[in-house]
C-alpha cells in the first residue's frame, strides 16, 4: 500500500478523505477530487493500492486483486491518517471509485472493521462512486452508523446501478443513514473528463450478471450455479463503456462538497 497526502494550507488539524481509485489506477478524476477536496479545507490521501503490488491494471483481471484485500488497505490508511499531526481522526472520510467505491461502500460493514480495522478509530463517512453491490455478505445490513452516500449513473453498463438500488433499500429498512443519488443517462465513471467522448473497453472484465452471496463459512457463491464463484465463470463478460458526463460531474460534485462541510462542521 501507498499514498499521496495533500493538505490544505496552514497549519491547524483538518479532516481528511481517503480517496480509493478503481480498477485503472489513481487517474484524473482522483486527482481533481482532491483539488476539490483541498479546495474546501480538506486534505486527501490518494491511495494507490497497486504500484507495491507490482499491478499496472485489474480492467482486463478482475483476479489481480481482489476488492476485499483493498478495504483492509483502505483500513490501513485510515489508522496511517489518524496519527497524522495535522489531521483530526474523528474527520476521516472514505470515497472512491468502481473497485474504489466497492471499498469505500463496504468498508462500512462492522464485521470487516472489527476483523481488519483499527481498533480505536473509524471512517466518519462514506462516499462511494459507481460502486459494484453485486454480492449479498454476511451481515451486510450491520453497517457503521455514519452516513453512506452513493452516487451512480442511470445508463452504467460496467457496473449496474440496480443491486445498489436493492441494497440501499435493506439498508434504509432498519435505519441507516444512507441515500443513493441517480444520474440519468450517465455512464460508468462519469467524473473522468478522460473519457469524453465515450470509450467502449472491449476487454473490460464485469459480472454484471453475476449475482453472489456469501455463506456463513465465508465462501463466495455463484447464486446461478450454487458453487463458489470463479472468474471463469459463464455469467463473467467483457466490454463495458466509460463516459464522462459534466453535468452530471458537476452536480455530484457539489453535493459531495456540501455532505462534507455539513459532515465535518465546515465554514461554508
Amino acid at each position: 500500500m501507498g499514498g499521496e497526502l495533500r493538505l490544505p494550507l496552514g497549519t491547524s488539524r483538518v479532516p481528511a478523505v481517503t480517496l480509493v481509485h478503481g480498477s485503472a489506477g489513481v487517474g484524473a478524476n482522483v486527482d481533481r477530487w482532491a483539488r476539490e477536496l483541498n479546495g474546501i479545507g480538506v486534505a486527501a490521501f490518494l491511495l494507490d493500492c497497486f504500484t507495491g503490488r507490482g499491478i499496472v491494471e485489474t480492467v482486463t483481471d478482475q483476479s489481480r486483486l481482489g476488492s476485499l484485500a483493498m478495504i483492509v488497505d483502505a483500513y490501513g490508511a485510515l489508522e496511517l491518517l489518524s496519527k497524522h499531526q495535522r489531521i483530526d481522526a474523528s474527520r476521516i472520510a472514505v470515497m472512491g471509485f468502481s473497485k474504489g467505491g466497492f471499498v469505500a461502500l463496504y468498508s462500512s460493514l462492522k464485521r470487516f472493521r472489527q476483523m481488519h480495522g483499527p481498533a480505536d478509530v473509524h471512517f466518519a463517512a462514506h462516499i462511494p462512486f459507481y460502486a459494484s453491490c453485486y454480492t449479498t455478505y454476511v451481515e451486510d445490513q450491520q453497517v457503521s452508523d455514519c452516513a453512506i452516500r452513493l452516487f451512480h449513473g442511470t445508463a452504467d453498463d460496467y457496473v449496474s446501478i440496480e443491486p445498489c438500488r436493492s441494497y440501499v433499500a435493506r439498508l434504509r429498512r432498519v435505519g441507516k443513514d444512507v441515500q443513493l443519488t441517480e444520474y440519468r443517462g450517465a455512464r460508468h465513471a462519469f467524473d473522468n473528463h478522460l473519457y469524453s467522448p465515450p470509450v467502449y473497453l472491449p476487454d473490460a472484465v464485469t459480472t454484471k450478471i453475476c449475482p453472489r452471496e456469501e455463506r456463513p463459512d465465508g465462501v463466495i457463491v455463484n447464486l446461478e450455479t450454487g458453487r463458489p464463484f470463479r472468474w471463469s465463470d459463464a455469467c463473467v463478460t467483457r466490454g463495458a463503456t466509460v463516459g464522462y458526463d459534466p453535468q452530471a460531474t458537476k452536480e455530484a460534485t457539489k453535493a459531495v462538497k456540501a455532505f462534507l462541510i455539513s459532515a465535518f462542521k465546515l465554514p461554508a
